[in-house]
């Protein structure tokens, strides 16, 4: 492959030049051929470097934490990747909360059992048609009580049960 310039480079990743040279100069690509005064030359190595950049971008990763991935030990990519998905989980559960005031200011509960994607009665029909009976959900439900008492909290409140019910069905857990 040819060596390419950054007007190239740029076009082929879908970037502006700026965004080229921005990072030849915070250092996370430097083109392999840079004379001053002359063309960038980015060579086949260096586009697989933005490949990757890109890639890592658009998960949402902060150029600081590309160069660590890229420039640094092995382990950073894990450290850093499993941050990012919690980052992601944070962020998510926010908008869900953003999305059921909305719903509440509308005075719409179908609006805000819509935004939490999952509702009880999806989750129940989904169960049922695994085979699950009474007996088995209640069972699974103490389980996760048992292993995760807020995760399973929280997944209640997703589903959009009442607090009386919510306490009722953690109580299962403690009743046997």
């Amino acid at each position: 492959m040819p060596m390419l310039t950054v007007g190239k480079l740029a076009r082929r990743f879908g970037l502006s030049r700026s965004t080229l040279l921005y990072y030849d100069s915070i250092g996370l690509l430097t083109p392999s051929l840079h004379q001053p005064g002359e063309y960038r030359f980015y060579s086949e190595d260096d586009t697989s470097r933005l490949e990757q950049i890109c890639m890592y971008r658009k998960a949402g990763i902060p150029l600081k934490n590309i160069v660590r991935i890229l420039d640094g030990p092995e382990s950073e990519l894990g450290i850093i990747l499993r941050q990012r998905f919690e980052e992601l989980g944070r962020e998510i559960a926010l908008l869900g909360e953003q999305q059921e005031v909305i719903a509440g200011l509308l005075q719409n509960p179908e609006l805000a059992m819509q935004a939490r994607g999952m509702s009880r009665k999806l989750w129940v029909s989904l169960l049922r048609s695994s085979g699950f009976s009474d007996d088995d959900m209640k069972k699974w439900h103490i389980r996760f009580e048992r292993m995760a008492p807020l995760k399973h909290e929280t997944f209640l409140k997703h589903l959009g049960i009442s607090t009386k019910e919510r306490e009722e069905i953690r109580s299962w857990a403690e009743a046997e």
